[in-house]
């Protein structure tokens, strides 16, 4: 998932809060000022282009909505994106907004539409610094497992190659909120990239950027697609330690995995 000529919106905006339209930096701009607006700027190209090519790959089909938060490094902000419906990222166009996360998590009143999934999650990128991306998605397949309120174990071998953790956990209890949830998850099993939401969701985590934690959740939605479909014959099995092997080694995660003791050879 590479970015493509997506055209962003209001090329009037200034500061990390709006975005710059394509092309709307001068090319020999400098200074801090132009930095945060380059930066911005791509983030909102590139979350543009990984929101649409998930809906025209189905990932995300009519109905289906996505909310992603993206850390500003170095500043304790993250730029939000939200998407969904027919309209998912109607003619490319994304607005960002700016949400800090020192404080206090963002109340559903703060402004914007009250049903956004990210509202409270940017205390998961303040709690843990070492992520860059949280997106909170509502796609077929992910929702419905998750409303078997059952964990979701790995046994799609894309998803399985990039973490050492076995399942994804569920929040079975809307009391807890999703970020504390997502502290119990990750002190649980460390390599953990995402957890389900039994009111109907999903939050997949990153820290390599937001096109990256997209190709991810991509990965996984098509990892509860089949295990699905498996059920009508019997269910998925585990993969074994030999594929495990192989699949670590491609990823580069092998030395890791013998190290904690998650291999028997």
């Amino acid at each position: 998932m590479t970015a493509t000529d997506v055209t962003a919106t209001d090329p009037t905006a200034t500061g990390v809060a709006d975005v710059a339209s394509a092309g709307a930096v001068p090319v020999n701009a400098s200074g801090p000022a132009a930095d945060r607006a380059r930066l911005v700027e791509e983030a909102t190209l590139d979350a543009a282009h990984g929101f649409r090519t998930l809906r025209e790959t189905g990932t995300l089909p009519d109905g289906a909505t996505i909310g992603l938060l993206e850390r500003v490094p170095g500043e304790p902000v993250a730029l939000a994106f939200r998407a969904g419906g027919p309209g998912l990222v109607a003619g490319g166009a994304l607005t960002p907004t700016e949400r800090p996360l020192g404080g206090s998590p963002v109340a559903d009143d703060a402004g914007g539409p009250a049903d956004d999934d990210t509202r409270g999650l940017e205390a998961v990128l303040a709690r843990h610094p070492d992520l860059t991306t949280v997106v909170y998605v509502r796609s077929p397949h992910l929702v419905a497992w998750a409303q078997t309120k059952r964990p979701l174990p790995i046994r799609y071998v894309p998803v399985q190659r990039w973490t050492l953790a076995r399942e994804l956990p569920i929040r079975t209890d809307p009391a807890r909120s999703l970020a504390d949830a997502i502290d119990d998850a990750l002190a649980a099993e460390p390599h953990t990239p995402a957890i389900l939401d039994a009111g109907g969701g999903a939050v997949v985590w990153g820290r390599n950027g937001l096109l990256r934690t997209l190709e991810y959740l991509q990965l996984v939605e098509e990892g509860a697609q089949f295990q699905i479909l498996a059920q009508q014959l019997g269910g998925s099995k585990p993969v074994g330690p030999g594929v495990l092997v192989q699949q670590w080694r491609m990823s580069g995660l092998i030395d890791r995995a013998r190290a904690e003791g998650r291999l028997d050879d």
